[in-house]
């Protein structure tokens, strides 16, 4: 980043230092302070971060799976859409019940949910059966439980690390999650593809258990003040804070217009399969390339504690999220299926060499929404009294988790219409030229200052 870029950003003027004066240390690599500062914190994190690994070989697995029995991009947008409804629902409702009662026992039972889901979803492929309703009812299963588990880790994070620690705690919340994307749909699509999908589903059901053993070591982390009474009244009130807090608004639009318009996964399949080549290898490392692009900007996000116009950074973000997935459809669309080369010795069509620029558009991407989330779940919780958190990050969760849901729908929809390289492009132009119009309509979130935040 040039003095430039990061003066825009950060909001101060290099007027230099007087003779003998240290300069402050400037860090390029992540941050790990509130790894080192808080015990509790580093648990929750390092058990989350393999969890998520095998989160990751099951997500995959289902939607290798559900493109194996139906050969549909659209069924496979079909997975995303079937966990959005209790996604929704509970993501709001979630958000209520954590901010009444103990946030670490909310966490420990949720998370005892999703470990349920998890142990059903590998019982069912070792008993061989074939069914893609009730793989969608699993999904639907998972997304419910995780509503609640997901608001309940975010705001005992914010307990559990100092206020100035919050975007580097998110880095590295981040970090945690992008690993798992990273490693977990290739691995997981390797190992559908050499042992069968009740392996990759196994290996979720394992790896989850390092999550649970984080969330029941966590101290009791009762809601501060008075708690309220879970309901639709609960759920209200904090719907109506929202309403009054336009800069909070914002995170939660700019990230619904990447999702919604921009999320290329449900794709990945089909382009594996007839673009690009490969079959499922290629469908797993086109997921994780976004990862990947997110570890490496989550492993130097040292300077992201300094921004202080962070509301332009997520601006800046985001289009540039929709630049690169429309570079990623552009690609794809060059390498048309006439151009694929022929089948290898396994049978599966080789792959084309335009893989390796399509993987380092996902990247790309992936870097730019890494920086996002930061600043984004940095500005929900620097801007939300803690009373309150737990119902906005159940509205955050909605709209992180059930975007892209919903975007599995526009996406595999898309690519049934107009072929998987054309919904692509038009989805990351269409993101682009959103969060324009957004930031034209909402001009006070490009002066947001986190020395002084404004909600």
């Amino acid at each position: 980043m040039g003095r430039a870029a990061e003066t825009a950003l950060t909001g101060t003027r290099d007027t230099g230092t007087a003779p003998g004066t240290p300069r402050p240390r400037r860090r390029l690599l992540a941050d790990l302070t509130p790894l080192r500062e808080s015990p509790a914190f580093r648990r929750l994190w390092s058990g989350q971060a393999l969890a998520n690994i095998g989160q990751q070989f099951a997500f995959t697995a289902i939607g290798l799976q559900v493109y194996a029995l139906t050969g549909s991009s659209f069924a496979v947008g079909l997975v995303g859409v079937c966990g959005l409804l209790p996604l929704v629902l509970l993501g709001l409702y979630g958000g209520a019940v954590v901010d009444a009662h103990d946030r670490r026992t909310v966490a420990v039972v949720s998370g005892l949910g999703l470990w349920t889901v998890s142990l059903v979803t590998a019982l069912q492929s070792w008993l061989g059966m074939r069914s893609v309703l009730l793989l969608y009812v699993l999904v639907a299963a998972q997304a419910a439980a995780f509503a609640v588990n997901n608001p309940a880790r975010s705001t005992i994070m914010s307990v559990l690390v100092r206020r100035e620690l919050l975007p580097t705690a998110n880095a590295l919340s981040m970090l945690s999650f992008q690993l798992g994307w990273a490693i977990g749909p290739i691995l997981g699509a390797w190992t559908a593809s050499a042992y069968g999908f009740r392996s990759a589903y196994t290996v979720d059901a394992i790896t989850y258990l390092a999550a649970l053993t984080g969330m029941w070591r966590l101290p009791r982390l009762p809601p501060q003040g008075e708690p309220r009474r879970a309901g639709l009244r609960s759920v209200l009130e904090g719907l109506r804070f929202l309403g009054t807090r336009p800069n909070v608004r914002m995170t939660f639009l700019v990230d619904l217009t990447a999702m919604v318009l921009a999320q290329p996964r449900a794709l990945f399949p089909a382009i594996g399969a007839l673009v690009l080549g490969g079959g499922k290898t290629t469908a797993g490392a086109l997921a994780s390339a976004i990862a990947v692009g997110a570890v490496l900007a989550s492993l130097l996000s040292g300077p992201l504690g300094r921004v202080r116009r962070q509301g332009v950074a997520v601006l800046l973000c985001v289009a540039g999220w929709g630049a690169a997935i429309a570079g990623f459809g552009l690609i794809c669309l060059i390498a048309a299926p006439e151009h694929l080369p022929g089948p290898g010795a396994s049978g599966t069509a080789a792959v084309s060499w335009l893989l390796v620029p399509a993987v380092i558009a996902l990247a790309l991407s992936g870097m730019a929404d890494a920086v996002s989330s930061v600043f984004r779940n940095t500005i929900l919780q620097a801007a939300t009294p803690d009373s309150l958190r737990g119902r906005l990050q159940g509205v955050f969760i909605v709209v992180v988790a059930g975007g892209p849901r919903l975007g599995d729908l526009v996406a595999g929809t898309g690519g049934k219409l107009f072929g998987e390289p054309l919904a692509a492009l038009a989805g990351g132009l269409a993101c682009v030229l959103a969060v324009v119009a957004l930031a034209r309509r909402q001009p006070r979130f490009a002066r947001y200052d986190a020395a002084h935040p404004q909600p």
